[in-house]
């Protein structure tokens, strides 16, 4: 196993604890010197905020750890392509290489939609895709799999709740 692997496989574990609490299974780490320094998961059904994104968990982590928020010695693991939100905080953070496992089709924005590390800012950081792709794609789709199961199983206890009771 590579260390980008161990890594990615950190995140992952993230990720599964984020679909065990309701979450989109998204998890993320920062890593400094071969070491993590900060790790976040998905958290914006249980903290009710559109900023609770594992990236922005594992840099605000990452920044408190390290004393600053120039993270320019360090590169992001992220088992989902980060979104446009969420590249821009690593282009501020200075992050010096971002490695995510799933192509987002929906807001990836670092080459499925668009790529934002490509336009002049200040900072362009590195990007390698597909890091540990099946595993991370596979969290994904068993997660939404399970809540549109769920839901259609609702729907049709709701259903037969709503049913006549007729007497034969």
């Amino acid at each position: 196993m590579t260390e980008q692997e161990k890594f990615m496989k950190a995140a992952l574990k993230l990720a599964r604890k984020a679909a065990e609490e309701g979450e989109v299974p998204v998890g993320c780490v920062v890593v400094c010197d071969g070491k993590i320094v900060g790790r976040g998961r998905n958290r914006r059904e249980t903290k009710k905020t559109a900023l609770g994104h594992a990236e922005l968990e594992a840099i605000g982590k990452a920044c408190r750890k390290l004393g600053g928020w120039r993270l320019h010695k360090c590169d992001l693991y992220v088992t989902l392509e980060p979104c446009p939100m969420c590249t821009g905080a690593i282009i501020n953070a200075r992050i010096r290489t971002v490695y995510y496992g799933a192509p987002d089709p929906k807001a990836g924005s670092c080459g499925t939609l668009v790529n934002l590390f490509e336009l002049p800012y200040n900072h362009q950081p590195a990007v390698v895709g597909g890091l540990l792709e099946d595993e991370c794609a596979g969290a994904l789709r068993d997660f939404f799999r399970g809540l549109r199961e769920r839901k259609k199983r609702e729907k049709q206890e709701r259903q037969r709740a709503q049913e006549p009771i007729t007497e034969a």
